[in-house]
């Protein structure tokens, strides 16, 4: 079985327990990989950005669990412990099948429906989302379960992705962008907005910015992070972790935004045949 090893020693030792393999369609999922780190700073990570095929919100739901099944076995194979899908696509799309695939624990994202609702003075809750997670049947669930008593205004949000894949974090065309988004919310009623996205995470000042300081913005991140602590037994705290980032697309390309993201990142690798 192939092994990925983490420098984060003179002879690159990967820990005896694995390491948390995490991926998104893009650099989207740094958002989890970062609360992730925060609590348990002692873990070795692993990150790969599909960003050959980002956004995954354009695709259908076959090709996304395709890809899904694609990385999720590669970094099962390479000795991760745990898996952790940081978008809220793919998780709709694909963990059923990684699932039923795989044998080790994976865990997936969903929009912050539950904790919304309870949050809202209004009665209405705004969501902030991909085509592919509003479309889904995931979604439909969630809706049916904890937002039966709300009013659910949905916003897709074509270009916001690609912003944060481009570095461009704070241009006046992603503001006005941003606010093009929001606005509709804002003018539905909704006192709370959700991040369904984790790419938007990075577009959150603006976001905050554009819905006014009455608007509370919430997103699952932190809960994710628990939940992996939770799965793989861990306390917080310690220290010492390694970390490795990799990407089906172009290195080059990606490498500033990276830094960018993720100061300190070190290089980033392509995966040329995944």
């Amino acid at each position: 079985m192939m092994r990925l090893s983490i420098c984060r020693s003179p002879d690159g030792a990967l820990s005896k327990h694995g390491f948390i393999g995490v991926f998104d369609s893009g650099l989207g999922g740094l958002s989890v990989l970062r609360e992730i780190r925060q609590l348990l700073p002692g873990e070795d990570l692993v990150y790969v950005a599909d960003s050959a095929h980002v956004p995954y919100g354009g695709h259908d739901d076959a090709f996304i669990r395709g890809r899904g099944l694609a990385i999720g076995g590669f970094l099962a194979a390479a000795g991760a412990s745990i898996l952790v899908v940081a978008c809220n696509t793919a998780t709709a799309a694909a963990v059923p099948a990684l699932r039923e695939h795989l044998t080790l624990p994976v865990v997936g994202m969903e929009p912050a429906v539950k904790p919304a609702a309870a949050a809202t003075g209004s009665g209405i809750v705004g969501v902030l989302a991909t085509v592919g997670t509003l479309r889904s049947a995931r979604f439909a669930a969630l809706l049916d379960r904890f937002g039966s008593d709300i009013g659910v205004l949905t916003e897709p949000c074509p270009g916001m992705v690609e912003a944060v894949e481009n570095g461009a974090l704070q241009t006046e065309e992603t503001r006005e962008l941003v606010t093009r988004h929001v606005r509709p919310l804002i003018q539905g009623g909704a006192d709370v907005i959700i991040l369904g996205c984790t790419h938007y995470h990075f577009l959150r000042p603006l976001i905050e910015a554009a819905a006014g300081p009455d608007v509370t913005v919430i997103d699952t991140s932190s809960a994710v992070a628990r939940q992996v602590a939770a799965r793989l037994g861990k306390s917080p705290g310690g220290g010492g972790g390694g970390q490795r980032f990799m990407t089906t697309g172009s290195a080059e390309r990606l490498q500033p935004v990276l830094e960018m993201l993720w100061p300190g990142a070190g290089s980033i690798e392509t995966l040329s045949d995944l």
